[in-house]
C-alpha cells in the first residue's frame, strides 16, 4: 500500500493521515527525547531517520502501519498511532506515541481506539496485542483504559516485555467499548479538566 492509498481516519477531534516529510521534525524531536526511552530511544539523528523510513515502508510491506495524528481544528501533529508488525514479532501490535508537549489530553486514547476499530472491523483482524515495557506505567495505564488485559500466555518480543491483549470486536460492542467511548467523550468535552497525574 503506497502513501497515497493510506486511508484517512477521523474522530471528533482528530484526523489520522499517512506520515509525510513535514511531520518528521516532531517525530525526530520525540525519539531523540527521554519520552522514547521505552521504545529503544533516545535515538541519534541517523537512527531516527531510519525508523521514520521504516514507518513509511511498513505500509508498503504489510498493508497497514502507523498514522500521524493531527488535530482537526489546527492540523498540527500530536503523535502517531496504528499497527506494527516487523519481522520476528509474534503478533500484530497496536502501538501509539504522543509528542511530549501534547500528553495528558486523551489523544492517544482517542486515536488508538479509532485505529483499533479500523483493524478489527474494516480489516478483519481477530485479535491484536500491545508489547509494553513493564516499567512504562503510562502505557500500561492506557492499555488498561482501552480495555486490554495482560496476556501471560502470549509470546513476547524479547522476553522482557509485557503483552496486553486488546478486546475483540464483540467485546467492544458491549460494556468495554461503551466505557472507552465514555472516557473519550470526557476528553472531547472542552469543559472537561482532567485531575491528577497526566496520562495519554
Amino acid at each position: 500500500m503506497t502513501i497515497t492509498q493510506i486511508p484517512v481516519l477521523e474522530t471528533k477531534r482528530l484526523v489520522l493521515k499517512a506520515p509525510q516529510s513535514q511531520d518528521y521534525p516532531d517525530f525526530k524531536a520525540t525519539f531523540a527525547s527521554y519520552r522514547s526511552r521505552f521504545m529503544g530511544g533516545p535515538l541519534n539523528a541517523y537512527e531516527t531517520w531510519m525508523l521514520y523510513a521504516a514507518e513509511i515502508g511498513h505500509w508498503e510491506i504489510r498493508g497497514f502501519g502507523m498514522w500521524m495524528v493531527h488535530l482537526k481544528d489546527t492540523g498540527e501533529t500530536v503523535g502517531m498511532a496504528g499497527g506494527w508488525f516487523p519481522a520476528k514479532w509474534p503478533e500484530k501490535e497496536i502501538a501509539w506515541i504522543i509528542w511530549p508537549d501534547k500528553a495528558g489530553k486523551g489523544f492517544a486514547l482517542e486515536a488508538t481506539d479509532r485505529v483499533r476499530r479500523h483493524f478489527l472491523h474494516d480489516m478483519g483482524w481477530d485479535t491484536a496485542v500491545s508489547y509494553i515495557d513493564p516499567k512504562n506505567l503510562d502505557s500500561i495505564r492506557l492499555a488498561e483504559r482501552l480495555g486490554c488485559t495482560k496476556d501471560h500466555a502470549a509470546a513476547s518480543v524479547d522476553g522482557s516485555d509485557a503483552v496486553y491483549r486488546h478486546p475483540t470486536l464483540d467485546q467492544l460492542r458491549g460494556q468495554t467499548g461503551h466505557g472507552v467511548a465514555m472516557e473519550i467523550a470526557h476528553y472531547q468535552d472542552p469543559l472537561f479538566k482532567p485531575k491528577g497525574f497526566a496520562i495519554d
